[in-house]
């Protein structure tokens, strides 16, 4: 019989619905029925693409004995950590303080006034290794709650009393900080965080560090501006571009790239890129492909605009809804053979070399001797016995099996059959179409499409982004696909303000699945959505999505602003059920919404009604960072971004003509061909935009096309040089 998960709209959540653990959603009926009986909550967190979620769920909440402990024992409450960011964030703080690591599925024992007292992250079925069994771990739980129950609260209210003394220490050494010189501690922070990433540069395999490997794209970020800032002609630019780019480079090789569907899995669990974790993320999309981007914009080399696109492509074939959305996830793990109830992670990607030869048995074109298959089996690394060494299959999941990643060049392989690089290039990629025509009939990964606010923000700057830099290419191949990525921003721009914004009270919603939820938005989804309409504006210079996140910053600062120490909550004031409100001060695989939110009152404070106070909110936002920023630098690299940003004159673009035009897009594309310095670009379009601008930054009202061609003013510090109207003149000033 289903229990109460049932009635939810998570794909998490249902996914737990048959168990026979009596799970209630995280809400108030949860709280009651723990007060009621004075019983201990069991909270289990995950998210539904979670390898280690699905194991805990087989091994441990689907065993009716492992079940009657924690019902009769028990407040079971099962929460979805996309859903519920706020709730993961809390008791993920006391897990890693507790035990010194986190992850998920994460498993937290509370007061029934939701303290935590024990936690921790996947619990075995069976004792191993001196780490108890899940339940020994419940039977251990249940006797200290009978005989010592006074212990276990006192416990939790220790716990949330150090984390809250924490929060306060912090906005005290923040203050205290305000009197030194700001410049000086952030150039220092900057040195820092460069010099770890040089050292903790791996130069033979990319990446930094050893396994596993994450593709943490603020990492990227953070690089790209040191050679933005630096120069990418001068020593250090040239190393920043060398150490981003032959990352970038190894990650596009490697396994946990899909070679054949395009995007990028979780992490890699080995040093090299080759074993992926599989699962893929929309937020790693968005941001990876950024990255790539940023690789072309630096280097000039077109594969890294390629892979820009391989990833968008994945992403409007796979995680786009009809209505233009953008999904959360795919699994890691799929069924094995279709009809048969077995999964195993990564059974979708992986493949034998008699499956390779089976569906690329063609010979090869032209005067090459050879097959399709011994061609894609070279450039690949594909044997008979599997390219997954014995170390990094400890389950022996991969015996005999492929991960597709490149073991060598194009050249070497053109030369090993006799062909000429473009030839070599063509079989290839035809190769690896039929590959995915073979693939696509195997049975696909759990889709999570549930569509969430801020992620959906990170995925549309990636697009308009694209657009704009694939606009300045001056290929016209590329233009088709520019209008089609700014198209999908767009609509997904649309169906969020449709779906999850509330105009009557200009608030944002969390998450949409098969209607609205009623949950609202985070401070990041706030943060990563204005984001996106920002880079959108700038991509399309409609002036309704600069207005929209205009609004949207006022609800933010509303919402989730610390007026005693500066700063943004993760969570709205006033929930009852969250015990410690919090603020991120780590850029992971997400980046903290403060780091975005101290760049977008940057970007806005051009055209906002008082310039000062939103620069001067941008720097309390990362001064409430900075004892973060100031010990371990390379926590925060987005901040870092953010601090270069509003320690050094801000730049102004602005470009007076008719943004559907011709000579108005050839100046426009100077702003996107090259890395360069920030700046942001507006258009004086005579019109509705150009009005709005003007009642909030009067300078822009004067600014009009000379002789009737598109004109481009560059302005630092609200002094604009001489207005130029020709693409090469502007690209001088921009330099």
């Amino acid at each position: 019989m289903p229990n109460r998960l049932a009635q939810e709209k998570s794909p998490y959540l249902l996914q737990h619905a048959d168990n026979p653990v009596a799970w209630y959603p995280w809400g108030h009926d949860a709280f009651e029925k723990a007060q009621a009986e004075q019983k201990p909550i069991f909270l289990s967190i995950g998210y539904s693409t979670c390898h280690w979620c699905h194991v805990m769920a087989h091994e441990s909440f689907e065993d009716p004995a492992v079940a009657a402990i924690l019902n009769e024992h028990f407040i079971s409450v099962k929460v979805d950590r996309e859903e519920r960011p706020d709730v993961d964030r809390v008791y993920m703080t006391y897990v890693q303080a507790m035990t010194g690591h986190g992850g998920w599925p994460l498993s937290a024992w509370l007061s029934p006034d939701l303290k935590p007292f024990y936690g921790g992250t996947y619990y075995p079925p069976q004792d191993l290794h001196g780490r108890p069994s899940f339940s020994s771990l419940l039977r251990s739980i249940t006797q200290a709650w009978q005989k010592d129950r006074a212990s276990l609260i006192a416990e939790g209210e220790r716990v949330i009393e150090v984390l809250r003394s924490h929060g306060a220490e912090q906005r005290q050494t923040t203050e205290g900080a305000d009197d030194q010189d700001m410049t000086e501690a952030a150039g220092t922070a900057f040195e820092s965080c460069f010099q770890y990433f040089y050292e903790a540069f791996d130069p033979t395999k990319g990446g930094f560090g050893s396994a596993p490997k994450f593709p943490r794209a603020a990492n990227l970020n953070f690089i790209f501006r040191v050679a933005a800032i630096q120069g990418t002609d001068t020593e250090s630019g040239r190393e920043a571009i060398k150490m981003a780019t032959f990352t970038l480079q190894r990650m596009a090789e490697g396994g946990i790239h899909d070679q054949v569907g395009g995007g990028f899995h979780r992490y890699s669990v080995d040093d090299s890129w080759l074993v992926p974790h599989f699962e893929k993320m929309l937020y790693d999309q968005a941001q990876i492909a950024v990255n790539y981007l940023e690789g072309y914009q630096a280097s000039g080399r077109e594969v890294y605009l390629w892979i820009a696109r391989d990833t968008l492509d994945y992403v409007q074939r796979e995680l786009t809804s009809p209505e233009g959305a953008f999904y959360s996830a795919e699994d890691a793990d799929s069924l094995i053979e279709p009809g048969q109830p077995d999964h195993a992670e990564g059974a979708f990607y992986v493949w034998t070399s008699a499956q390779i030869a089976k569906v690329l048995h063609q010979p090869l074109e032209g005067p090459a001797s050879g097959t399709l298959a011994e061609l894609v089996s070279y450039h690949f690394g594909i044997t008979a016995e599997g390219n997954v060494p014995s170390g990094l299959d400890p389950h022996g999941e991969f015996g005999g099996k492929n991960i597709l990643a490149q073991r060598h060049s194009l050249a070497d392989t053109a030369k090993k059959f006799g062909l000429d690089l473009e030839a070599a290039n063509e079989q290839l990629l035809a190769a690896l179409r039929e590959l995915k025509r073979e693939r696509d009939h195997r049975p696909r990964p759990h889709l999570d499409d549930k569509v969430i606010a801020g992620w959906n923000g990170l995925m549309i700057s990636a697009f308009a982004r694209a657009s704009q830099v694939l606009s300045a290419t001056g290929d016209d191949t590329h233009a088709p696909v520019a209008a089609s990525y700014l198209a999908a921003g767009l609509r997904a721009a649309a169906f969020i303000r449709r779906e999850l914004y509330d105009e009557a009270s200009q608030s944002l919603y969390r998450s949409y699945r098969q209607g609205r939820a009623t949950v609202g938005g985070f401070a990041e989804d706030y943060a990563y959505l204005i984001q996106g309409l920002l880079d959108l504006y700038e991509a399309s210079f409609q002036i309704g999505w600069l207005q929209w996140a205009e609004r949207l910053q006022e609800k933010m600062d509303t919402l989730f602003w610390d007026e005693a120490g500066g700063g943004y909550f993760n969570s709205a004031q006033g929930d009852s059920t969250i015990v410690l409100r919090l603020k991120d001060d780590y850029d992971g695989a997400e980046p903290a919404a403060n780091s975005v939110a101290a760049l977008n009152l940057l970007r806005l404070a051009v055209c906002a009604p008082d310039p000062e106070a939103r620069t001067q909110q941008a720097l309390r936002t990362l001064s409430t960072l900075r004892p973060q920023w100031t010990r371990a630098a390379q926590a925060l690299p987005q901040a870092l971004c953010a601090l270069e940003c509003a320690l050094t004159p801000r730049r102004q673009v602005v470009i007076a003509g008719d943004p559907t035009k011709a000579d108005f897009r050839a100046l426009w594309h100077e702003t996107q061909r090259r890395l360069g310095p920030r700046r942001s670009v507006f258009a004086a379009d005579g019109a509705e935009g150009q009005t709005w601008l003007a009642q909030r930054a009067t300078w822009i009202g004067e600014m009009k096309p000379i002789e009737g061609r598109a004109t481009a003013y560059v302005c630092e510090q609200f002094i604009c040089r001489e207005p130029v109207t020709e693409p090469t003149a502007l690209r001088a000033q921009l330099e």
